[in-house]
């Protein structure tokens, strides 16, 4: 089954979304980066797997897990006290996406 190429818009769409700015000379380099990607998915959809077992795990080594116990659990006001800035008992923050303009 043959798939449409990605369109310089498509990607150009995506970049705006990501609040991305791209060079024209970027947005076509990755259209055609995208395209030769996808082709290449799509030629591995032609490969017959149907009599390979799911691989979860590459590795024979069984995870070693230990007990999930909390540690100084009670030091939340020396903690709070060390941050640059609280509020209401949370250490603030700056914002990181600014969700001020329209997507």
């Amino acid at each position: 089954m043959a798939v449409e190429p990605i369109s310089r818009e498509e990607v150009e769409h995506v970049a705006e979304l990501a609040k991305l700015s791209l060079t024209d000379e970027q947005a076509q380099k990755f259209t055609s980066q995208l395209d030769e990607i996808i082709e290449m998915i799509e030629g591995l959809n032609e490969v017959n797997t149907d009599e390979v077992a799911p691989t979860t795990n590459m590795a024979d080594a069984t995870a070693i897990l230990r007990e999930d116990v909390a540690v100084n659990a009670h030091q939340k006001a020396a903690l709070l006290a060390e941050a640059p800035d609280t509020e209401d008992g949370f250490i603030k923050v700056p914002a990181i996406i600014d969700e001020s303009e329209d997507a």
